[in-house]
C-alpha cells in the first residue's frame, strides 16, 4: 500500500512558500541591524557582516532542507540518522538542555540589551521556531522517528507559557517612578487597605481608592508586610499576573495522576490562552472557585458558587451573573444522559448551583446593604460608566489596538472554537441539544456584553473586557477535555491535518504578543552601541530607564520642591503616589481627592459638577505644589491611540490646570513636571469646561 503524503502538494508548497517570506523578511531585519555598523565593505562592520552572510548561507540551508523533506524525505534519512544517535546519547541530560533551550529567548530578550537591537518580527519568530524545533527533537522518543507530534505540541505549549509568564515579570524592578499612565498610582491605590498607615491623613477620614474590593484586596495583600518596597509589590503582582491562571487551569483541566502530563499541559494551555485578555484577578478567583465546586458534593460546591458569585459582585457588577452561568454551564453540559436526555439528578443539580451562584451574586449583597457600584463603575459624582460615550468603531482595526475588537477576539478564541465544533460535530464530544445550548447560551450573553463593554471609551485597547466570554471558552473546553478530547489530543498524530494546524495556532497565537513585547527596562550603560544597531537618533528614543544617578538627582530634586511647598500650603500628588506609599518622599500631608484615574473617569463622563469644586481650588491656589506628568494640549482625534481620551483629559484637566500654575520643574527622563500657582493670575473661566 502506498504511504500518504504527510502534506498534499497544496499545502507542502504553501508551507515552503511561506518559510521562505519569513526567512526573506528575518533577513531584511537583520541586514537594517547590520548595515550602518560600520565602514568595512560599505558601512558594515567586519563582524556585522560576517553575521549577515552566516544567517544568508543558514537561511539557505534551512529552506533547502525544508524543500527536500518534503519533495524527497528519502534523502534526509541519513542525517536524520545521525541526529537520533545524538539524542539517544543524551540520556538525563536532555532536561537540563531543553530548560537551557526555552530559558534562552526569555533571558536574552527581556535581560539584556539585545532585546532592544532583534526587535522585528521575523528574527523573533524565527528565533522561536529554531527553539521550539530543538527542543521538540530533543523530546521525541525513539529511534525510528526525528519529531513526534506530541513532542513538538508540547515544545510549542511550554515556550509559548515561558513567553507568556516572562512577559507578566517584566515590570519587575526597583524603579520608584510609575512604568505606565497609570502604574504608579495604582499601587497606591493597592496599599489602601492594609497600608493606610504609609501616609500622613486624619484615621478618622476615609481613604476610597479607585478600584473595585476584589483587586484592592489581592492587589493589597502584600502590604501586610511591614516595610514592602515596591520591588516587592511589583512582583506580587506579577505573580498574580501567572499563579492564578494556571490554578484555573490545574483545577479545570486537572485528570488521574496516571494521565498527570496532559493535565499539565491543560493548565499550561489555560494560562497562555486567558492571558490575552487578560482578566483581572477578583474575576480569576470567582472562575477558580467555580471550577473547584465542579462535580464536587453539594455542601462544598453550593457555598463555593454562592461566595463567588457574592465576590463577583462587589468587584464588578457587570460580574455579577458569570459565576452561576459558569456553573450551570458546567453541570449541565457534563452531565450524564440517560437515553440521550439529562436525568433528573443533573437537572437538579445544575438548578442549585446555578441558584447558589444567584444567592450570593444578587440577593446576597442585597441582604448585606451592598448591592452598589464599585470606584471604576461609577464615578464618585455619582454619573454611572454607562452615561460614558460608546466608540463603536473600535469593534474594527483603529489606532488604539490595531486588530479592533472583532479581528483581535477572532484570532485569540477562533482556533478553539474551531476545535470545540469538530469535537461536537465528530461526536467525541457528545451533546444532545439542550447541552449544547446551555453551552452556547452564556456563551453568547457573554460576548455580547463584552463587545458593548469593549466600546467604553477608556475601553477597547485590548480583550480584557471580553474576560466573561474567554473564561465561558475556558469552561467550555474543560467539559470538552473531560469528556473526550484529553483521548483526542493524546493520539494527536492521528487526527486530520487541518485540526493538527489548527492545535498549532491555539498554542501560539497567544505567545505571539508576548514574543513581541519582551525587551529590557534599564539598558542606559548600553546606549552607544544601541544608537548605531538599531538606527535611532538619540538615545533618548531607545525608551530605556534613565541611569540611577539622574534617578537619584530627580528624587532629590522632587523632595527639595515639595519641603519648600509644604510649609507654604498643600501639595497635590495628582500623579506618582507611589512616591509617597514607598516611603521616597515622606512626611507630606496626603491630599487624598484629585487623583490622576478619577479625574480621567469623570472627564471621560463629562461630569462638570465634579471638576466645579477642583477648578475653585486650584483658582485659590489651594495647592502650593502639584505633582503631575507632564502636561500637554494638543487635541488628536481617532487616528491617535486613546484620541478621545486624550481630548477629554486635555479640555477638563490639562488646559485648567496650565491655565492656574505654571511650570516649575520637568524631569522628563522620569515623566514627572512640578506646577506652582502662577506669579500672574490670568482669568481663565473662558477655558473651563461645563458639559
Amino acid at each position: 500500500m502506498k504511504k500518504e503524503r504527510f502534506l498534499s502538494p497544496f499545502w507542502g508548497i504553501a508551507l515552503l512558500l511561506l518559510f521562505a517570506w519569513v526567512l526573506y523578511a528575518g533577513g531584511g531585519e537583520l541586514y537594517q541591524i547590520a548595515s550602518g555598523s560600520g565602514a568595512w565593505l560599505g558601512d558594515f562592520s567586519p563582524k556585522w557582516l560576517l553575521a549577515f552572510l552566516a544567517f544568508v548561507l543558514l537561511a539557505v540551508a534551512a529552506w533547502g532542507l525544508a524543500a527536500m523533506g518534503f519533495f524527497s524525505p528519502r534523502r534526509l534519512n541519513g542525517l536524520a540518522k545521525k541526529v537520533i544517535t545524538v539524542r539517544g546519547g543524551l540520556e538525563l541530560s536532555r532536561w537540563p538542555l531543553m530548560a537551557i533551550l526555552l530559558l534562552f529567548p526569555v533571558l536574552l530578550l527581556q535581560y539584556t540589551p539585545w532585546g532592544v537591537v532583534i526587535s522585528g518580527f521575523y528574527l523573533r519568530l524565527l528565533f522561536w521556531i529554531l527553539v521550539a524545533g530543538l527542543v521538540a527533537i530533543i523530546a521525541t522518543r525513539g529511534k525510528k522517528i526525528l519529531v513526534s507530534w506530541p513532542a513538538l505540541l508540547s515544545a510549542l505549549l511550554v515556550s509559548s507559557a515561558l513567553l507568556v509568564a516572562a512577559a507578566a515579570f517584566t515590570n519587575v524592578t526597583d524603579y520608584p517612578f510609575s512604568l505606565g499612565w497609570s502604574e504608579g498610582n495604582r499601587l497606591w491605590d493597592y496599599s489602601l487597605l492594609f497600608g493606610r498607615d504609609r501616609y500622613v491623613y486624619p484615621s478618622v477620614q476615609p481613604l476610597e481608592p479607585f478600584l473595585d474590593i476584589g483587586r484592592e484586596l489581592l492587589g493589597g495583600l502584600p502590604f501586610i508586610i511591614p516595610g514592602l518596597n515596591i520591588l516587592g509589590a511589583r512582583l506580587w503582582l506579577a505573580l498574580l499576573g501567572v499563579i492564578p491562571y494556571l490554578l484555573l487551569g490545574w483545577i479545570a483541566f486537572g485528570l488521574p495522576r496516571k494521565q498527570t502530563g496532559l493535565g499539565v499541559m491543560g493548565a499550561f494551555w489555560a494560562f497562555i490562552f486567558v492571558k490575552q485578555g487578560p482578566i483581572h484577578s477578583p474575576l480569576l478567583l470567582c472562575a477558580i472557585l467555580v471550577a473547584l465546586a465542579w462535580r464536587r458534593p453539594l455542601w462544598l460546591a453550593l457555598p463555593l458558587i454562592a461566595f463567588a458569585g457574592y465576590f463577583a459582585q462587589v468587584s464588578r457588577f457587570t460580574w455579577m451573573f458569570a459565576p452561576a452561568m459558569w456553573a450551570g454551564m458546567l453541570e449541565f453540559s457534563a452531565a450524564q444522559l440517560e437515553q440521550g436526555k439529562v436525568n433528573r439528578r443533573g437537572w437538579l443539580r445544575t438548578l442549585l448551583v446555578a441558584l447558589a451562584g444567584l444567592v450570593g451574586g444578587v440577593l446576597l449583597p442585597a441582604v448585606l446593604g451592598q448591592l452598589y457600584l464599585p470606584a471604576g463603575e461609577v464615578s464618585s459624582s455619582g454619573v454611572p460608566f454607562t452615561d460614558q460615550p460608546l466608540l463603536w468603531y473600535r469593534l474594527l482595526p483603529n489606532a488604539t489596538y490595531g486588530n479592533g475588537i472583532l479581528l483581535g477576539l477572532l484570532l485569540a478564541v477562533g482556533p478553539l472554537v474551531a476545535l470545540l465544533f469538530y469535537l461536537a460535530a465528530t461526536r467525541r464530544w457528545k451533546l444532545n441539544p439542550l447541552q449544547r445550548l446551555a453551552v452556547v447560551a452564556p456563551l453568547m450573553a457573554f460576548l455580547a456584553v463584552g463587545l458593548v463593554v469593549s466600546t467604553k471609551i477608556g475601553g477597547g485597547g485590548d480583550l480584557h473586557n471580553m474576560d466573561m466570554f474567554i473564561l465561558g471558552l475556558v469552561f467550555a473546553a474543560a467539559i470538552a477535555w473531560q469528556s473526550g478530547g484529553s483521548r483526542w489530543v493524546a493520539k494527536v498524530s492521528e487526527v486530520p491535518r487541518w485540526t493538527q494546524a489548527v492545535l498549532v495556532l491555539l498554542l501560539t497565537i497567544p505567545a505571539v504578543q508576548p514574543l513581541m513585547s519582551l525587551r529590557p527596562l534599564e539598558f542606559a550603560d548600553s546606549e552607544d552601541w544601541l544608537v548605531i544597531l538599531t538606527d535611532v537618533e538619540a538615545a533618548r528614543f531607545l525608551d530605556s530607564l534613565p541611569d540611577q544617578q539622574y534617578v537619584r538627582q530627580a528624587l532629590a530634586t522632587i523632595n527639595y520642591e515639595v519641603n519648600l511647598a509644604k510649609a507654604q500650603g498643600e501639595v497635590l500628588f495628582m500623579d506618582q503616589r507611589q512616591l509617597l506609599t514607598f516611603g521616597y518622599i515622606q512626611d507630606v500631608p496626603l491630599v487624598a481627592e484629585y487623583e490622576k484615574k478619577g479625574l480621567i473617569n469623570e472627564a471621560l463622563s463629562g461630569s462638570a459638577d465634579y471638576f466645579i469644586p477642583f477648578y475653585e481650588d486650584l483658582a485659590a491656589g489651594r495647592f502650593s505644589l502639584i505633582v503631575t506628568q507632564p502636561l500637554f494640549t494638543p487635541i488628536k482625534d481617532e487616528d491617535y491611540v486613546f484620541g478621545e481620551e486624550n481630548n477629554a483629559w486635555v479640555d477638563w484637566v490639562s488646559i485648567p490646570v496650565l491655565c492656574y500654575y505654571e511650570r516649575a520643574e520637568r524631569l522628563r527622563p522620569v515623566r514627572v513636571e512640578l506646577l506652582v500657582p502662577r506669579q500672574d493670575p490670568q482669568d481663565c473661566a473662558a477655558l473651563l469646561p461645563t458639559e
